[in-house]
């Protein structure tokens, strides 16, 4: 009856709250289309009810980042689990959520992973990323896709969007990245003016490492007494890796635009898995090739209605090898196939009153050979749709909140169960008692359902298909406040967060990288604390100095039985402590050339490997310390570039990670490099 009561009241905010936001995301995109860059500095009050942590433009490139994987360890609250190497998977977790409760959008559309629901960051490369952002709870938005409402966290990857001054009409980029482990990484970017409203980005890149790095291999008995000491060379860690990406961007009103973009990646890979006993396997390989076409169409009318289509098809394919006598010998394939559109519309009732609507469906194909166990042909189905009603208002600068109700129906063929559709209800509130200040205190409610996967639900000895979905409450309360001043700016921010999750399902590998092992623990109670603070100092000179902390405090422990040896334990792989912290000076010249030097810092507290807290499964806690160096020069000198105002720019880049050569590991039993070096020289024009 409460559960009633509640959803009645999120249904009456939903017809009758208020809300409008001054400026819609078509505005930003239409403005960064049509004038030059200029310089703000004014101070202008966040608008988003809850704040995300944002990386974008130079500050992207001066990680000693690679992926896009590699720079969201500098957020707080997650953790990244990462296999070793160039081409190791990486995954990442928010707030001990697990990763299939953090969705991953590029250019707004989700990308989706039917057969695991894990997407590998790792092969998503920064050097074509303009912006990446990381949401807990929802985007402060409520004009986005009903499959948005859904998420417990999300993050936005946003790739680069032409810029063109006036008489220009091709932009050109090259990079080349070389360093250890016989890495190899080219890179080319063509930006090409058609029309007045139309453009075209054209993206490139090709990654070879042969993952070959040394590493030391140590275990400690209890007693204190050395098990083993070994210095050995990663084998089986090689990648070969092609991506290329085509966009299409037409403005053509101050209020409509469409957009389409093709990405195709391909990939081959050695799978190194675990070293357990001194065993070095290497009998494991894997293919990849992943595809999609996906397109948003949106508009405005009556300057009071706003609508948006979005339309997607992904293809993609897997294939996994492994002839190694010591494991389960494997020769399995699969196809995956997702056609996705989504109808999203908001309609401004008054100045301060947003209310919105948006239904999204979804099909997802699954079709597995595996040849060893003679399972072939086998074919599962989902169709999944998505219903949501949310509003907004605000009060002047002083009160802003949003509500909003989702109702999830996903319906599985071979499935013994049937899932009745679920509704989840979401509250948002952001109070800033001085407007003259940029002092907000954040807080929401969400409830969320994760859904197993097909993998979950259907692998053969592992699946379970009489697994229940997850539900996920999350809490949050934060504070934040910004400073901006002609020496100074500065953005702090302290979360707390209570998670409470029912029927969790988690994973972690099993011998081999490819293969998990599926538990459901019941319930798990999630506490911690977030805190963060950037800062850019102007200083005397030309200089500036940058900084960005980030400090983590969780404990996420089971909850389900009290008559288990592992109830109240931490669960696993999650750091009580971690934290993260970059600091970087840069200079400018009067003629426009670039110096930079920078350091990072990133330590993850003790873990544990398995549910049980005990020494046997105890993980050490870990830290690097990474440093970069850059330089860039205008080489243009010719008449012909100067009228055109297009210049000639020359990068070098330099970057040592994990400068003092430290042994450790993410995930146990799965050694990351020590010491290495990369090189990058990039050319734009």
């Amino acid at each position: 009856m409460a559960n009633r009561r509640f959803l009645i009241v999120i249904l009456a905010l939903c017809a009758g709250s208020v809300y409008a936001f001054s400026d819609t995301e078509l505005d930003s995109l239409y403005r960064d289309f049509r004038i030059d860059e200029v310089e703000i500095t004014a101070r202008a009050l966040t608008k988003d009810v809850i704040v995300p942590q944002t990386l974008k433009g130079e500050e992207l490139q001066r990680l000693n980042a690679l992926s896009v994987a590699d720079a969201l360890r500098y957020f707080s609250g997650v953790q990244l689990k990462d296999y070793g190497g160039v081409g190791g998977i990486k995954t990442i977790n928010v707030r001990s959520m697990g990763s299939q409760h953090t969705a991953v959008y590029y250019n707004g559309v989700q990308i989706g992973n039917a057969q695991n629901g894990q997407v590998d960051l790792g092969r998503f490369s920064l050097d074509n990323m303009e912006e990446i952002q990381l949401y807990n709870g929802q985007k402060s938005d409520i004009f986005q896709s009903a499959r948005e409402f859904g998420a417990a966290g999300s993050v936005y990857m946003t790739t680069r969007k032409p810029y063109f001054k006036e008489n220009e009409r091709v932009h050109v980029r090259g990079k080349m990245r070389f360093g250890s482990f016989a890495l190899a990484n080219p890179n080319v970017g063509v930006d090409v003016k058609l029309t007045d409203a139309l453009s075209m980005t054209i993206d490139a890149e090709y990654i070879y490492s042969d993952g070959k790095y040394p590493f030391r291999y140590k275990r400690v008995l209890p007693s204190g007494e050395t098990a083993y000491d070994t210095t050995a060379v990663r084998q089986n860690g090689d990648v070969n890796a092609v991506r290329a990406e085509l966009g299409l961007h037409h403005y053509y009103s101050n209020t409509g635009f469409w957009r389409v973009h093709g990405y195709n990646y391909w990939s081959e890979r050695g799978v190194p898995g675990a070293i357990v006993n001194n065993v070095w396997r290497n009998g494991e390989r894997l293919w990849d090739r992943s595809s999609f076409v996906q397109g948003i169409w949106q508009d405005e009318w009556f300057r009071r209605w706003s609508t948006r289509v979005v339309a997607k098809y992904a293809n993609d394919y897997t294939h996994y090898i492994n002839y190694d006598q010591r494991l389960l010998p494997s020769d399995n394939q699969y196809w995956q196939q997702e056609v996705y559109v989504s109808w999203a519309n908001k309609v401004q009732l008054f100045r301060w009153w947003d209310v919105s609507l948006a239904y999204d469906y979804q099909f997802n194909a699954l079709r597995k050979d595996e040849k060893i166990t003679g399972v072939t042909d086998e074919r599962f189905y989902r169709h999944s749709h998505w219903l949501s009603a949310a509003t907004a208002f605000n009060i002047k600068e002083y009160l802003r909140l949003q509500a909003s109700v989702l109702m999830t129906a996903i319906t599985n063929h071979h499935s013994p169960i049937t899932n009745s559709p679920k509704v989840t209800p979401g509250v948002f509130v952001s109070f800033r008692p001085y407007p003259a200040i940029d002092l907000s205190l954040n807080a929401f409610y969400k409830q969320s359902y994760r859904y197993p996967t097909f993998n979950d639900l259907y692998y053969t000895d592992l699946g379970n298909a009489n697994l229940r979905p997850e539900l996920a409450r999350q809490h949050s309360v934060s504070l934040e406040y910004k400073a901006n001043s002609q020496w100074l700016t500065a953005n702090v921010a302290l979360s707390y967060y209570y998670n409470r999750v029912t029927d969790k399902i988690i994973a972690y590998p099993k011998g081999q990288q490819f293969r998990w092992t599926m538990l459901n623990l019941g319930e798990v109670k999630i506490n911690g604390v977030d805190a963060k603070a950037d800062m850019s100092f102007f200083l005397p000179l030309r200089f500036v100095l940058r900084t960005r902390l980030n400090y983590t405090y969780q404990t996420a422990i089971d909850v389900t039985n009290p008559n288990d040896t592992y109830f109240g334990h931490q669960i696993p792989y999650i750091p009580r402590h971690s934290g993260s912290a970059v600091v970087g000076l840069e200079w400018e010249s009067k003629r426009g050339d670039h110096y930079g030097f920078n350091y990072s810092f990133i330590y993850v507290g003790e873990r544990y490997s398995q549910q049980e807290n005990i020494i046997y499964n105890y993980v050490q806690p870990w830290y690097t310390h990474d440093l970069s160096m850059y330089g860039e020069w205008c080489l243009a000198n010719s008449r012909e570039l100067i009228a055109n105002s297009q210049k000639v720019w020359l990068k070098a880049n330099i970057e040592i990670n994990n400068l003092l050569g430290q042994d450790y590991e993410v995930i146990q039993n799965y050694p990351m490099p020590k010491q290495n070096v990369r090189c990058t020289i990039a050319v734009k024009y």
